[in-house]
């Protein structure tokens, strides 16, 4: 980075890297910093009474599908590919392993995908229950998740945590939603003691219709971010997204209130990786020096 932000996060042992670009593994200071934005945001969000559900990274096909990701961002989009043939072909497999040559040929998409966003399997159980209450369901969903960036800048991981909050209810309740988790944010980063924004954004959609997409999301303002200085003190970073679905998720899964109508859903999405970064970037790796409420829930 231009100012040694990486080569600084490595020499503290807060990341250490992972072999490929975006690919880190964590030290005891970071996973410290991520333990405690983990409890702050779950102390902010107690009010919710949310219902928690974690899945492991993984996302199956049909959901992958319905959630419209790889029309939007095909290229962020990490499949699995399993080993299917007999022993010949395993020896034929090996064989090409070992002379560093591509064994994947050997290898058939499995039916599953790397989970883009810890909101996703979300949905698909929502949508086994039926008919929604009428006040409204919150989730409070986490898991690691994969977009393909490969690149230097350690706030762009191929890997990383996120955290959220998932509505579906009514549509005044789901804006209700976010516009609470807004104001927890701007509460959170100002504990933190984090510079910050928030600004209306867009999701990075691709091509020529995912222009038109990003500015339709900007127009009708379905986008807040949370951004922080981080790597790059002139360009602040995402480190928390606030996004209005209204009904697309609903239409994708079959989500339905308690009268039959569509569910209108919102989601409040926290980086903890990104987050923990910003830590660093603004107080250091020592966690003495954190601020007070951040040093108390790690």
């Amino acid at each position: 980075m231009p100012d040694g932000f990486l080569a600084a996060l490595f020499e503290t042992g807060f990341l250490t890297p992972g072999g490929a670009p975006g690919i880190y593994g964590r030290g005891a200071a970071h996973e410290r910093a991520v333990a405690g934005l983990t409890r702050i945001i779950e102390r902010h969000g107690a009010p919710d009474h949310a219902e928690i559900m974690r899945f492991p990274p993984i996302l199956a096909g049909d959901d992958f599908r319905r959630s419209g990701y790889f029309q939007n961002f095909g290229p962020l989009a990490g499949t699995i590919h399993c080993f299917c043939g007999d022993a010949e072909d395993h020896r034929a497999a090996v064989r090409l392993h070992d002379e560093n040559e591509d064994f994947s040929i050997h290898q058939r998409a499995a039916g599953l995908v790397l989970t883009p966003a810890a909101c996703y399997p979300v949905y698909g159980a929502l949508a086994a229950r039926k008919n929604l209450p009428a006040a409204g369901t919150i989730i409070d969903a986490a898991s690691w998740c994969f977009r393909r960036e490969p690149s230097s800048d350690p706030a762009r991981q191929q890997m990383f945590r996120m955290h959220e909050r998932v509505f579906a209810g009514a549509e005044d309740a789901a804006e209700a939603f976010r516009a609470t988790w807004i104001d927890r944010a701007k509460k959170i980063a100002a504990l933190l003691e984090l510079p910050h924004e928030i600004v209306v954004a867009n999701d990075p959609f691709f091509g020529l219709t995912g222009r038109l997409m990003a500015r339709s999301q900007r127009a009708q303002a379905l986008k807040y971010e949370l951004q922080v200085p981080l790597t790059d003190p002139a360009t602040p970073t995402a480190c928390a997204s606030f996004n209005l679905h209204l009904t697309k998720m609903s239409a994708a899964w079959g989500i339905t209130l308690a009268d039959g109508e569509p569910a209108f859903t919102a989601c409040a999405g926290f980086g903890l990786d990104r987050l923990a970064l910003a830590i660093f970037r603004h107080h250091g790796a020592d966690p003495a020096g954190w601020p007070a409420a951040l040093a108390r829930a790690a």
